[in-house]
């Protein structure tokens, strides 16, 4: 996938693909609609990771690729300096059987996988992450500004859902993906800029005992502020690995993502499984090397129990 590319929502190949997709979605109606562009995706070999990082594009064009700001203040709750700085490395859109599933599952670090829910594989994986040592994430789907919500795949919160059906795609997305300790959005650049929205999702997130990690596909992004003031840490995403998919720039963003580490202490970042999985997975297995002798690799939760001194005390089973 070519960030830069999907930059360009006026060109031929990308209005190519929406008038496709519409197609289908149009041909096949009701509720089919999801399916219907899922599978269209995935034979194209974009899938969610294509999303997302659209969704990302389109929506923080002020922010350079591959850049991230290493001169921002500590946050409160850690101390410059320690010793053992942490990376964090997410893995987003498992649950559908894509590609490079088995090279991550291979890879000798500890991964946070976020898994999204109501797919062929979603429990399988979030069950064999777990059995692996892994972190597991809902990969939750939720409204972007630009593109259409059936590519989002089945559950999606979107802003025109009263509360309580939002409250109620949360809680179910939750109760499919076993072992989850957390929420992250898949796409949602509409949605984490909507206080209205994000009350209702953190509010369960507070009631289940999980946090929410800000995919940070929207710049203005109101999540961190209100986790903040609901008593949730603020967890956000630093460097995307795979905005361009090779694994020599993937290497590149790892490096980048130990660099943020080692100035700030930690640093969180997300990659994907789907068309380039394999490609990701690779990059990352090179960037390893260079790595492993100056920062760990942690599982989110380890970092949100180190930095922000997490003890959640869910009030509900």
């Amino acid at each position: 996938m070519n960030k830069k590319r999907l930059c360009q929502p006026n060109s031929v190949g990308s209005k190519a693909a929406v008038l496709l997709v519409l197609s289908l979605s149009l041909a096949i109606g009701g509720g089919n609609g999801n399916a219907a562009a899922w599978q269209f995706y995935k034979s194209m070999g974009q899938g969610p990771a294509a999303d997302t990082a659209r969704d990302y594009s389109l929506n923080n064009r002020q922010i350079l690729p591959g850049r991230v700001k290493t001169n921002a203040p500590v946050p409160a709750g850690q101390t410059a300096g320690r010793e053992n700085p942490s990376v964090a490395v997410i893995i987003d859109d498992f649950g559908n059987g894509m590609r490079g599933t088995e090279e991550m599952f291979e890879l000798p670090i500890k991964l946070t996988v976020a898994v999204m829910p109501f797919l062929s594989t979603s429990e399988a994986d979030a069950r064999r992450a777990h059995e692996r040592g892994f972190d597991v994430l809902v990969h939750l789907p939720m409204e972007p500004r630009n593109g259409k919500p059936e590519w989002l795949g089945p559950g999606a919160v979107r802003s025109d859902l009263s509360d309580e059906e939002i409250r109620k795609r949360v809680e179910a997305a939750v109760d499919n993906v076993p072992y989850a300790i957390g929420i992250n959005n898949h796409m949602g650049s509409k949605v984490t800029g909507d206080q209205r929205v994000m009350r209702t999702v953190l509010s369960v997130c507070k009631e289940r005992g999980l946090f929410f990690v800000d995919s940070h596909t929207n710049y203005r992004s109101v999540v961190g502020q209100m986790a903040v003031q609901m008593g949730l840490p603020r967890v956000e995403n630093h460097v995307f690995l795979d905005d361009t998919h090779t694994a020599g720039y993937v290497t590149r963003q790892l490096q980048l993502a130990g660099k943020r580490a080692l100035d700030q202490h930690y640093c969180v970042t997300i990659g994907h499984v789907g068309l380039q999985g394999k490609e990701t997975a690779a990059g990352i297995r090179g960037g390893i090397k260079e790595l492993k002798n100056r920062v760990q690799f942690v599982g989110i939760s380890d970092l949100v129990k180190k930095e922000w001194n997490w003890n959640p005390r869910p009030t509900i089973p």
